[in-house]
């Protein structure tokens, strides 16, 4: 067994509720607070958790749950509080956890892409039919992966970069395969294309684009070395377009053709 999704869900609660494992959690116990708040307890550690909160919890801990109108530092809220959550076990798991020590609770910078994985998760499990169940495998060991990202970009940026700027990072990292201009990513940090480009220079030494060309071109690099796609459709799927600016960008960054770098790796032609 890899991976088992025992359950995955998204929850909201308008009333009191006490979830309670004091005696030990049996499976790993991953959740995200997006809405609202509530109280965790974790092997005798008391903290409200608030809409960004990742809780990760291992098998044997102690975990209470308390979503009540009274927090921390809260007084006379009304009661309102919503999750995505996962239980899960396997071998994967296990070997994934013992990579590297975790926080049990993490406040993350930008938790989109883990949302977008949990939501696929909930839809694929709730199938009744047809259910893929080495989707549902990939899914989760994505969702833990993802989650290691996000942790070390929040632990990163939260220190170095305001909050625009890591907005910026993470839209051009998701958006880079695609089309992408200087006004889509100021806009959506809800900036002028001039501020925009002058705070992301400011913090990374260059521009939006070349940021972006970066993404592309490390992208085509690992699809060179591990797929055997032609390099017109890796030009293509890494967001390059077309071969003829594909060859040019790359030329340009490596003084290498992607036909001369890829015969250099020892690997075969891949030439379109």
């Amino acid at each position: 067994m890899e991976t088992e999704i025992i359950l995955c869900e998204y929850s909201y609660h308008t009333e009191r509720k006490h979830f309670n494992w004091k005696n030990g959690l049996e499976n790993y116990f991953i959740r995200l607070q997006t809405e609202g708040h509530c109280v965790a307890k974790v092997n005798h550690q008391t903290k409200e958790l608030a809409p960004g909160d990742l809780l990760l919890c291992k098998p044997g801990d102690s975990c209470e749950l308390i979503i009540d109108e009274y927090g921390e530092n809260q007084e006379n809220l009304a009661i309102c509080s919503g999750d995505y959550f996962i239980i899960c076990r396997g071998s994967w798991l296990d070997e994934w956890w013992e990579r590297t020590e975790r926080p049990t609770i993490k406040q993350l910078n930008d938790s989109e892409r883990l949302l977008v994985l949990w939501k696929e998760m909930i839809r694929e499990k709730h199938r009744i039919y047809e259910k893929n169940q080495e989707f549902l495998d990939y899914l989760t060991r994505s969702l833990c992966l993802s989650i290691d990202m996000s942790i070390r970009d929040s632990g990163l940026s939260q220190s170095n970069l305001p909050q625009p700027v890591r907005i910026m990072k993470s839209y051009i990292e998701e958006n880079a395969n695609k089309p992408i201009k200087v006004e889509d990513v100021a806009n959506h940090a809800g900036f002028s294309s001039s501020r925009a480009s002058h705070l992301f220079k400011e913090k990374f030494g260059k521009t939006i684009i070349e940021y972006a060309i970066d993404i592309r071109l490390n992208t085509a690099i690992k699809l060179i070395k591990y797929s055997d796609m032609t390099l017109e459709q890796i030009a293509e799927l890494s967001g390059f377009g077309s071969y003829t600016y594909f060859h040019r960008v790359f030329k340009k960054q490596h003084g290498v053709s992607p036909t001369e770098w890829n015969r250099g790796t020892g690997t075969s032609s891949l030439s379109p």
